[in-house]
């Protein structure tokens, strides 16, 4: 099998690379549409300038387990519905938190067609988490 996909490429690398490259081009092109990600010290410096807003899209249940301090939660599946509740708080930048980091994006570009400023959060609550940097349950 590997043999048969090494002999591909090689016969056919005009193929394979265009393929790599338009991979690659719709990997940034997904990545952007998402919003900026920021890293935990651009969260914390928000927070404390009172700029920002944390707003964790994970379930109830993650959510008691630990978040950021002053989070806001709104299960990814509920936002679309719960968005005028957000209404309030055009005016900070809102910041999204996920489990991972990897959902994040989608309700990013959502909130940004809604007309407000988010970004998501490089690495969401585990990268939060492996930085030591506090959770309240």
């Amino acid at each position: 099998m590997v043999a048969n996909l090494i002999e591909f490429i090689t016969t056919h690398y005009l193929l394979a690379t265009l393929f790599a490259v338009l991979l690659a081009l719709l990997i940034i092109s997904e990545a952007r549409k998402g919003g900026k990600s920021l890293s935990s010290r651009e969260l914390t410096a928000l927070l404390n300038s009172e700029q920002g807003l944390v707003l964790d899209v994970r379930n109830i249940k993650d959510f008691s387990g630990g978040h950021i301090i002053g989070a806001l939660n709104m299960p990814q599946d509920s936002v679309a519905k719960r968005i005028g509740e957000l209404d309030k708080h055009k005016s900070k930048t809102l910041i999204v938190v996920d489990a991972l980091g990897q959902h994040a994006g989608a309700v990013c570009r959502d909130l940004q067609k809604a007309g407000f400023t988010a970004a998501k959060l490089s690495g969401g609550i585990s990268g939060w988490r492996s930085e030591n940097l506090p959770v309240v349950k």
